[in-house]
């Protein structure tokens, strides 16, 4: 049995305010209110899933769980991949299952999401606020990707199709810090356990 294909690109952003009102003099109004996210990435200890491309997360937002499989990802300059997503109704004991299972928590990200539709459409557009930047994640058809990234005034070489993994860990290694998690950090006169507290996205230069 085939599985939804889901279709998107990332795109690094410097200036939210900007992004915000191209989206509305396009006629993109917002669907789902800004949420804050935390999302578990779930594996074995040989990180098996990972190997190939693969992942299993469950996310936690405004109050409902959602449990996501991806296989791997297809070629191209856009990221394809089949996918399927239910809620869930209690994910601790979702992870405990799992955990059974042999696959427990290997990475933990956390952002705020806003969620923009143009009406009469079929694609998204989100701002996500992460602890490592702001990104936005265009998804639907190709050809809507790039219509829609070309109405903002970006182009295929502004595209990222790498996992938040893969972003976080580039991040670490060009500002040398030791690799946790993708949260953010708490109050700055509480010292964090985990590693350097991460510099702000208005801390990072532009390119």
């Amino acid at each position: 049995m085939s599985l939804p294909l889901e279709t998107e690109i990332k795109i690094r952003i410097y200036d939210l305010p900007a992004i915000r009102r191209k989206l509305r003099k396009l006629g993109f109004r917002i669907h789902a209110r800004r949420v804050f996210e935390s999302n578990v990435i779930l594996d074995t200890t040989a990180q098996d899933l990972g190997r190939k491309g693969a992942l299993i997360r469950i996310r936690r937002a405004g109050g409902k769980s959602i449990i996501t499989y991806k296989g791997p990802s297809k070629d191209g300059r856009h990221k394809s991949r089949e996918e399927i997503e239910t809620l869930v109704t209690d994910p601790k004991a979702l992870e405990t299952i799992f955990a059974e299972l042999g696959l427990n928590p290997v990475f933990r990200y956390e952002k705020y999401r806003t969620e923009y539709e143009r009406p009469g459409q079929r694609g998204i557009v989100t701002i996500d606020e992460t602890p490592v930047g702001n990104y936005l994640e265009i998804e639907g058809s190709p050809r809507w990707i790039d219509s829609a990234a070309g109405g903002l005034g970006l182009t295929n070489s502004d595209y990222i199709t790498e996992s938040y993994g893969a972003i976080y860990g580039q991040y670490c290694r060009d500002h040398g810090i030791s690799p946790a998690q993708m949260i953010f950090q708490p109050s700055r006169s509480v010292k964090s356990r985990d590693h350097r507290r991460i510099p702000e996205a208005n801390e990072t230069k532009s390119p």
